[in-house]
């Protein structure tokens, strides 16, 4: 069998790892990681509320009493889940006053009352010594039966220690170690903290061992543990009773209550809170928490209850089940587990009830000591940490000593509720303090005493008496016999003594606090405690004094630094003098500003009563009168608080978001807009919270966009604390767009700016979509544009390639249609020199001269399509008007004489410049359509001038045209049906009109009567008369020279047009050798070359050949036969490339159909240049 000694040492080991990892916490007080960082370490060690009652006192409860043991954990749960806006409120309160425990609280709100802090502090004390003697209770309890039972071969040691009594000892050690580090209470306790944390994870893993072990390995699962239950009649029993709604509503009631008055439970969630995101982090870890160390609860229960039935404590079932079924190390574990829970809750129990002693208690007596003596206080620094350390030890001993003389007769659950009952005696005059602004101290003190009285006689009695402290008949027939007043059954009401103690005790205390605050009006400092607590919108200007003290910077200096040692001090008021940009030295005295933060700065370290009695002490040395010192601080208090709240409300009233971050990036100040804009929870509209923290919330929300928020935080923080540039931030969830401003303070914090523009904005972008829309319009009419022009080009291109190929077309049929005519025209030419002197010399002429008529037609179709395309440039030259008109009058006299039409021509002598060819054919096809639509009168053709121009004119007495017509007829195979009926015609004439005066920049025009019939114009530029120039009458003068001797060479590939040519050649004396084709031409050359000895005088050359061109003909005889031989090539093709290739290659150009005297010319010329060589 195990001895204590071996308990001892497993308790001694787990508590000296709490001593390493407290130390390691000290030493590194960052985050250890992303998940196990801050935030979760606050969250754990909430788990400081689960102590031994749940580890053992849950279990035995669900035993006893069912599911009644859930009580305890619905009132945390719905307060962390449904009253954050309570914990938020609590958090700011307590940093904003430096608040260092419940009673300070308490006693700050109603005028930072000595009297209602010590009050607070006492029945704390009393409450909660029960509860640290249930702690021990448990660890004796469990020593017990681990030494009853347990047997590792061990030997006996040589003595039996007290493991209750070592564990207390050794947890006052760590308490003074950890919890005892720095005078100000205020500061974060990072060790602790973690060794906190790191129980509530041990604890329970520990009860999750057990529970895996009793429903999995003890029993076959939950099925098989509820099949064996309901056969058991006890288990059956306790677990198939209904709910009692009373007692369900006064323990979640009680619950509710304690996790926020509880002074160890108040220390961790409101002193120890750092940020925001630690709350943020509790409200669904801490719930979870809970719930996860209560799932085996009600299966070790059952388990214990079919093992045991009542034959044991149930509150030993978690060590007994593992113990008796032989499984030592989940016994082991058990018992860590429980001493865990125990030892949590003694520490931090420990450390906030001795802060509360030595605050409230004893602080206010060595102060008012040294204020007697007349003397400067001596440094209390060391004094006041001695009495924590002593407190805490004195705490724990009360407790051991409760645990021996009474706890031993009470249920672990029992002592629990007992402890709660107690502490919610604040709870009128805790929430009176948040919600009520009429209450007061008097009033707080006398609820809390008459409700305390009543605990004391209706519950804590009871259990005194149980314990064998007392007589039984008290309990049974009340004091003195009074029925009534018996302490379980006052005035005769009969409940459970629980619900029934709270119920009157409470009741009475809220009567008592509501009367007595309204017997008198709240004090000044009242008043004002109120207005920081339960703030109001309507806060009057308060009415004071001229503020004057004869308290010195260096008196505040020395004062405070007795009681937060020289270094912080000095440090503290530099800052402050840097932020307020203020002198902290010499004997400059003290301002208002300068005094509250005095009187905060020991609130940290003595509480806020106790620094109120510090000041007014050191004030009532400078100004004998009490009455004036008192009512100088609560002046200063009252009037720094209405400059503060008129600065918030002048900041609410700004249309900006502002905020205000201290050197450490953590928030001091703000308005509304700021949270509305950010639309920022309470959680982050706390002094100071982060800078990181709220951007970090903002990014992770997606406020500030989609993408990697470690990147989005980073850039943003870079923008406000680095680079301090002004930026637009648009906000997702409110599409708004802000622009943020950064400004750098005196003291190295910052103030930002927060500015809706959205409006302005929307403005700029509406703009910007007008103009986008317009540059959009814009864009689709230019690519409209592109578009037709594109089309248009094409269609051009498309046209072009049409005239190009109507072009090659009208050449290649020109070139048909000129070959006969071109032949003849050489047998017309030869029939005139023929018949010349004869009667029929006049009908050859004719002939002679309709042939050159049907030459001009076709050439100037030719002509037209090259107009077109742009081929054919016009040739001006300068010549009399009247050689057009003259050659026009013999063209269309006989026409005219033949329809029985007068056709007159007037003569004029004027010059014009011109086309010579292009006007004749524009002037031609005017008469021809007026003798053409004329039935009967008369055509007549003259020349008007007109201010340097001279107008043809063609007027005629035919068909007229009307005006809407007079546009149409210049279109291509456009006729009027009145003139289809008289005349035959293709509809080209005034088009082909249209194109020539287009092309030689002749204006043209009509005007017509229908009916009554037209006048055609176009106007010519005149021009200056050229001498010696022999007028042409029209009629072909044929020369009559000869060009005997010579020998020419005819090269085509129609042998009519070789007929001709020799018919006409051999007329001039000219011997000719024709030939089909180029090796024809060859031959016959060569034979020539074989009778004469000498070669060809010239070659006529046809430039469409059956097996190539002239031209290459022309090079290949030239090669053959000397390259000085002369040639004239005879083409239809009027293009500009023949012209060039032909001239290039020294080669005359002769044009179809071949004009006798242009064929004579070359001749001629050729004949001039051989006499000249000769």
């Amino acid at each position: 069998m195990i001895h204590g000694w071996l308990v001892l040492l497993v308790a001694i080991v787990y508590i000296g790892a709490l001593f390493g990892i407290a130390h390691y916490g000290d030493r590194r007080t960052e985050r250890v990681s992303p998940i196990f960082g801050r935030p979760t370490i606050y969250a754990l060690s909430l788990g400081v509320y689960c102590t031994s009652w749940t580890f053992f006192g849950s279990v035995g409860q669900a035993a006893n009493k069912g599911l009644d043991f859930l009580t305890i954990y619905i009132g945390p749960i719905l307060l962390y889940l449904f009253g954050q806006r309570i914990l938020e409120r609590m958090i700011r309160l307590a940093k904003a006053e430096r608040i260092t425990s419940i009673a300070d609280f308490i006693a700050a709100r109603y005028g930072k009352s000595q009297r209602l802090a010590a009050v607070v502090t006492i029945i704390a004390l009393i409450g909660i010594v029960p509860y640290i003697a249930l702690q021990l209770k448990a660890v004796s309890a469990s020593v017990t039966t681990l030494v009853d039972h347990l047997d590792f071969g061990l030997g006996p040691a040589p003595f039996h220690p007290d493991v209750p009594l070592t564990v207390a000892l050794s947890m006052a050690a760590f308490a003074c170690l950890f919890g005892t580090r720095h005078i100000d209470a205020t500061e974060h306790q990072q060790g602790l903290m973690l060794a906190v944390a790191a129980e509530s994870l041990v604890k329970l893993f520990a009860f999750s061992v057990v529970g895996l072990y009793v429903t999995f390995v003890l029993f076959d699962g939950p099925g098989d543990l509820m099949t064996v239950i309901s056969d058991n009649p006890i288990g059956n029993h306790v677990f198939a009773g209904g709910l009692s709604g009373g007692n369900w509503i006064v323990m979640t009631t009680l619950s509710f209550f304690a996790i926020l008055m509880l002074p160890r439970m108040f220390h961790v969630g409101v002193v120890e809170n750092h940020t925001p995101a630690e709350l943020k982090r509790a409200r669904w870890l801490f719930p979870l928490y809970l719930v996860a160390i209560n799932l085996f609860v009600i299966p070790i229960a059952l388990g214990g209850l079919v093992r045991y039935g009542t034959a044991i404590d149930a509150d030993t079932f978690v060590l007994r089940l593992p113990l008796d079924a032989g499984a030592s190390i989940v016994t082991v574990v058990a018992f860590v587990g429980g001493l865990s829970a125990a030892t949590a809750m003694v520490i931090v129990a420990s450390v906030a009830l001795a802060v509360m002693v030595c605050n409230e208690l004893v602080a206010p007596i060595l102060v008012r000591r040294a204020g007697r003596d007349g003397g400067d206080e001596p440094d209390m620094v060391r004094t006041l940490l001695l009495v924590r350390r002593v407190a805490i030890f004195a705490i724990l001993i009360l407790a051991y000593v409760y645990h021996r003389l009474v706890a031993d007769a009470s249920a672990l659950a029992d002592i629990g509720l007992l402890a709660f009952s107690a502490i919610a005696q604040f709870a009128p005059a805790f929430f009176g303090a948040l919600f009520w602004r009429r209450g007061t101290a008097r009033g707080a003190i006398a609820g809390i005493l008459v409700g305390f009285a009543l605990w004391l006689y209706t519950l804590a009695l009871p259990t005194f008496v149980e314990a064998g402290y007392g007589s039984s008949s008290l309990l049974l027939h009340g004091p003195f016999g009074m029925w009534l007043l018996r302490p379980q059954a006052l005035f005769s009401l009969g409940f459970d003594p629980l619900a029934h103690g709270v119920f009157w005790s409470l009741a009475f205390n809220v009567a008592a606090f509501i009367s007595v605050s309204l017997t008198r009006p709240p004090e000044p400092i009242e008043r004002l405690q109120a207005n920081v607590f339960v703030p109001s919108e309507f806060v009057p200007t308060p009415s004071l004094r001229r503020w004057r003290t004869a308290v010195t910077v260096d008196d505040l200096v020395s004062t405070v630094a007795r009681y937060l040692g020289e270094e912080r001090t000095r440090r503290a008021f530099g800052d402050f003098g840097r932020s307020h940009s203020l002198a902290m030295g010499g004997d400059r005295p003290a301002d208002l500003h300068l005094l509250r933060f005095a009187e905060q700065l020991l609130a940290s370290a003595i509480g806020a009563a106790s620094s109120r009695l510090v000041l007014s002490l050191l004030v009532k040395r400078r100004d004998p009168s009490t009455k004036a010192a008192m009512k100088l601080l609560d002046d200063a208090s009252a009037a720094i608080q209405y400059n503060r709240d008129l600065l918030q409300i002048a900041l609410d009233q700004v249309g900006q978001g502002i905020s205000v971050f201290d050197r450490e990036l953590g928030l001091i100040c703000w308005n509304r807009q700021f949270r509305q804009i950010l639309d920022l929870t309470p959680d982050f509209a706390q002094v100071g919270v982060s800078l990181h923290a709220i951007v970090r919330d903002r990014a992770e929300h997606g406020e500030f966009g989609p993408g990697n928020p470690e990147r989005i935080i980073k850039d943003r923080m870079d923008r406000l604390v680095r680079r301090m540039e002004t930026y637009h931030e648009r906000l997702a969830s409110t599409d708004a767009v802000i622009e943020v401003r950064t400004s750098p303070m005196p003291d190295g914090g910052i103030v930002t700016t927060w500015t809706d523009i959205t409006e302005r904005v929307s403005s700029a972008e509406a703009l910007a979509r007008v103009n986008e829309t317009l540059e959009r319009r814009v864009r689709e009419r230019t690519e409209e544009l592109t578009r037709l022009n594109g089309e248009l080009s094409r269609a051009k291109a498309e046209a072009d390639e049409a005239n190009i190929g109507k072009t090659r077309f009208l050449a290649a049929a020109g070139h048909d249609i000129l070959q006969p005519l071109n032949a003849a025209r050489l047998y017309a030419t030869s029939l005139v020199e023929k018949t010349e002197n004869s009667p029929l010399a006049t009908h050859a002429v004719h002939i002679d001269q309709s042939l050159d008529a049907v030459e001009e037609i076709l050439g100037a179709l030719l002509d037209i399509s090259r107009l077109d395309t742009g081929a054919l440039r016009p040739e001006f030259t300068v010549f009399r008007i009247d050689e057009i008109l003259k050659a026009l009058k013999v063209e269309f006299e006989p026409i005219a004489r033949d329809r029985g039409l007068e056709f007159k021509v007037l003569p004029c002598d004027l010059w014009v410049r011109s086309d010579r060819r292009l006007l004749r054919r524009l002037v031609q096809n005017l008469i021809s359509n007026a003798i053409k639509y004329t039935p009967v009168g008369k055509v007549l053709v003259g020349v008007r001038r007109r201010r340097g121009r001279l107008s043809v004119e063609v007027l005629d007495t035919g068909l007229g045209i009307s005006s809407d017509q007079q546009k149409v007829i210049y279109q291509e195979f456009q006729r009027l049906d009145q003139g289809a009926k008289i005349a035959r015609g293709l509809g080209l004439g005034l088009s082909i009109v249209e194109r020539i005066g287009r092309v030689l920049v002749h204006p043209t025009g009509l005007t017509s009567v229908p009916g009554k019939g037209s006048r055609f114009y176009v106007e010519v530029p005149t021009a200056a008369a050229m001498p010696n120039v022999t007028p042409a009458d029209g009629a072909p003068r044929p020369s009559s020279a000869r060009f005997d001797g010579m020998t020419v060479l005819c090269l085509d590939n129609e042998e009519t047009i070789l007929d001709g040519m020799e018919a006409l050649l051999v007329g001039w004396g000219v011997k000719v050798v024709k030939a089909r084709d180029q090796k024809d031409a060859s031959e016959q050359l060569a034979h020539l070359v074989k009778e004469t000895g000498h070669g060809p005088d010239i070659l006529l050359v046809d430039y469409h050949l059956d097996d190539g061109n002239g031209i290459d003909a022309v090079v290949q005889l030239r090669w053959r036969f000397g390259t000085d031989l002369p040639a004239a090539l005879i083409t239809a093709d009027r293009g500009p490339q023949v012209r060039e290739e032909a001239t290039e290659k020294s080669i005359s150009i002769l044009n179809k159909p071949v004009k006798p005297a242009a064929l004579r010319a070359v001749l001629a010329q050729w004949r001039a240049l051989k006499s000249a060589a000769e």
